[in-house]
């Protein structure tokens, strides 16, 4: 990771450490907006006057419903995220220099066809059924356990507790599949997901897996944290807004 992180920083600076924003960016609005939104509507469906809590499978189904259809909203954004980033750790003339995630979108469109913008979307969307389930799903189990196992109460140390473990699960949940999708979508190349699992695993062994989970864990502990603590924060403000408890 320190010597990715060197690398790109010689060959194109500090702004290099972000290329790709505007594609993530992209991505967060229409994946993270899906997902949290279709969670957030399908779980009053699943409770009743008695049961305020659903169950962890109800949870899980809920939350994998919601990752899939988030998964293939944030498809575009996503190969083009893959890309961009991608783009620094490549010699400059393999690099595909996309200017922002508009110019992305045009450019793809007209040089690979529109499917192109769905690239790997199988493979994502399973990644973003696992990354819903075990973010969401574990998110609000951990949260339960600790209102109902400790002195804690509903407030920011409980969210950030249940958010940190939830961060942890999805990491090592996802971690496979984040290493297939990389590899899909920023493949010069189209190969079928059997042969690129031989592929890796001959070159690779089982470690492929979990390869890069520490960076992965860097970036998606705190991103799980702070989202989680700001959708929560969101929610009470709502509620109130509405006059709701």
């Amino acid at each position: 990771m320190l010597s990715t992180f060197m690398h790109v920083f010689k060959s194109d600076g500090f702004l290099g450490l972000y290329s790709g924003l505007s594609a993530s960016l992209l991505r967060q609005l229409t994946y993270s907006t899906t997902r949290f939104g279709v969670y957030e509507e399908l779980k009053p469906l699943s409770t009743t006057p008695t049961t305020t809590n659903p169950s962890f499978l109800t949870l899980l189904a809920l939350s994998s419903t919601s990752g899939f259809l988030g998964g293939i909203a944030g498809n575009p954004a996503d190969v083009l995220n893959v890309r961009m980033q991608h783009d620094a750790a490549l010699p400059s003339r393999d690099r595909r220099n996309y200017r922002n995630a508009i110019d992305g979108l045009i450019r793809m469109t007209r040089e690979e066809g529109w499917r192109s913008l769905f690239r790997g979307v199988w493979p994502n969307s399973m990644r973003a059924v696992l990354m819903t389930a075990s973010q969401l799903s574990s998110y609000d189990t951990f949260k339960t356990l600790l209102l109902s196992n400790t002195q804690l109460q509903d407030n920011l140390t409980t969210h950030f507790s249940a958010s940190f473990l939830a961060g942890f699960v999805a990491t090592t949940v996802c971690s496979p599949v984040d290493v297939i999708k990389t590899r899909v979508m920023s493949a010069k190349e189209s190969k079928g997901l059997a042969r690129l699992l031989v592929d890796i695993y001959g070159r690779e062994g089982v470690g492929w897996m979990f390869k890069g989970w520490v960076p992965s864990f860097i970036r998606l502990g705190p991103h799980t944290i702070v989202t989680f603590l700001f959708l929560e924060q969101h929610k009470k403000v709502y509620r109130r807004l509405r006059g709701v408890n």
